[in-house]
């Protein structure tokens, strides 16, 4: 059984992927102290599971030390993760790579899934040829109106599990964190998490690795939440949609992306946590 004593082997992580391992919308506080507002109005720097995972490596380590670097950046697609991203994480030498993506691919009805796991397998492989241990993780069982995805989520899944078996990677298991199935650990934009999302992904992440958790309920449901009414959940979902939806859209007729211009927020490995966080 996983045990909180045990010393994480490793001692350089890189994350690679987009929004979801940036850490939107989990945002530290501002240079000068002050909190940032939840939700996608803040321009903060991003937190999310990935630093959240690094800090509890890190802590579990003590004197051992951890390096941490974060490539992701929001509105990537798969492709561009692979040739963008692990090219430069694997020059860092790393001994655990999480690389989570195809999530803005799958939101499209044209998705071809084969072709992304294809493209993921064979990232996969490069980085176990490397030495590295990888982490891949899951999409999320999607609710509300993009309860159209989860047929192709589910297909891309059990395309994850069967390519973690052949190459020996780790799962962080998205899909069945019975816990995200609330609203309240979404976002206002209903496609990433608050911190408390990110937190309770972080603890699975520890245990898709063979470790124990911080939080052993972590998957708890909230209590039970009072039930809006049908105007306000219209009203919502109107708002939603001017401030979500079309902008999306506009991106898409465009041929742009949130993450156009966008740099990494941790290019390359730290000792971790770093004294200013």
């Amino acid at each position: 059984m996983a045990s909180h004593d045990s010393i994480p082997p490793w001692s350089r992580y890189v994350a690679i992927g987009d929004s979801f391992s940036e850490g939107l919308w989990d945002p530290y506080p501002y240079d000068d102290g002050t909190r940032a507002p939840a939700g996608t109005e803040t321009t903060a720097v991003q937190r999310g599971w990935t630093d959240r995972l690094a800090d509890h490596l890190a802590e579990r380590r003590g004197d051992e030390g951890l390096e941490y670097a974060n490539l992701a950046i929001r509105g990537k697609k798969l492709r561009q993760i692979v040739d963008e991203q692990l090219d430069v994480a694997l020059a860092m030498q790393p001994d655990l790579v999480s690389i989570v993506g195809g999530g803005n691919d799958i939101l499209r009805p044209q998705a071809d899934i084969d072709g992304l796991t294809a493209t993921l397998e064979d990232a996969v492989a490069r980085l176990r040829a490397s030495g590295a241990d990888v982490l891949m993780g899951t999409g999320f069982r999607a609710g509300g109106a993009l309860s159209l995805t989860s047929g192709r989520v589910g297909q891309y899944n059990a395309t994850i599990w069967s390519i973690a078996r052949r190459h020996g990677a780790y799962v962080l298991d998205n899909w069945g964190l019975g816990a995200l199935h609330d609203w309240r650990l979404w976002s206002d934009d209903r496609i990433h998490l608050t911190d408390e999302g990110h937190r309770r992904v972080a603890n699975a992440a520890l245990v898709g690795l063979g470790l124990a958790p911080d939080d052993d309920t972590f998957d708890d449901v909230l209590p039970a939440a009072t039930a809006r009414r049908l105007r306000e959940r219209a009203r919502e979902d109107a708002q939603w949609a001017r401030a979500h939806v079309m902008p999306w859209v506009q991106r898409r007729l465009r041929g742009t992306s949130s993450g156009d211009g966008r740099t990494p927020k941790w290019p390359t490995p730290l000792p971790w946590p770093p004294s200013e966080r």
